[in-house]
């Protein structure tokens, strides 16, 4: 499937972002300035199911990937992924060939209880407002908590029908140099996982004080902990 491909700036270096499910490329309203103002030209898709792409019967990591390999020139500089974008990145990466990847607060694997609550929550997300989203997340500008409802309204709750938790997303090897950025809550990334990733060829770092989405809680602090691979 061919994505919606938001672009900003036009710099000599290329960085690719990719949502999670539920968000769409509007989650990196704040970021992609920040990426523009260093040089890059920044390319952000939505996924299937969400924001401006089209709905889909079917959903898979692999899907997914395959849509952002048919969608993005391959070789960018960098490409960075957040929760459930971190596995489709990770599938796609042999297509795609980026120089460097980031993981950010990557959801690769869940327990049944997280899994459980994904859903829930995702039902969740048709009727959240400005103020249930202000007391998950007291840190969100309330441009991100906008740019939210707006994936909100938009996405396809059937996009996570493919959720298992037995399901392990965890890539084998880091094919090219690559990060992984925890929360600082290490919810998703704890230290059991870094020492596996370290072992496969991951670099990774945490992000101290923030929830899952660190480019939202704590955009320097998102910014800081990529220095060296931006």
């Amino acid at each position: 499937m061919k994505l919606a491909l938001h672009e900003a700036g036009d710099g000599d270096r290329t960085v690719l972002l990719v949502h999670g499910v539920m968000s769409s490329s509007d989650t990196w309203r704040r970021v992609a300035p920040a990426l523009v103002a260093r040089g890059y030209r920044v390319l952000m898709p939505d996924l299937r199911g969400h924001g401006d792409s089209p709905h889909a019967d079917e959903y898979t990591p692999e899907l997914l990937a395959a849509d952002l390999v048919e969608t993005v020139p391959a070789g960018v500089d960098l490409a960075l992924a957040h929760s459930f974008g971190a596995p489709v990145l990770a599938l796609a990466v042999a297509g795609l060939r980026p120089a460097r990847v980031v993981y950010s607060d990557p959801a690769w694997r869940l327990g049944a209880k997280s899994v459980d609550e994904v859903r829930e929550f995702a039902q969740a997300t048709k009727s959240a407002t400005a103020e249930s989203i202000r007391r998950l997340c007291p840190r969100w500008l309330p441009e991100d908590i906008e740019a939210e409802l707006a994936g909100y309204a938009r996405w396809d709750v059937r996009a996570i029908e493919w959720l298992q938790s037995d399901r392990d997303l965890i890539p084998a090897r880091a094919e090219v140099p690559s990060l992984v950025q925890g929360a600082g809550d290490h919810h998703l990334v704890p230290d059991e996982l870094a020492e596996r990733l370290g072992a496969r060829g991951f670099e990774v770092v945490y992000v101290p004080d923030t929830g899952h989405c660190i480019h939202r809680d704590d955009l320097d602090g998102f910014l800081k902990s990529l220095e060296g691979w931006l």
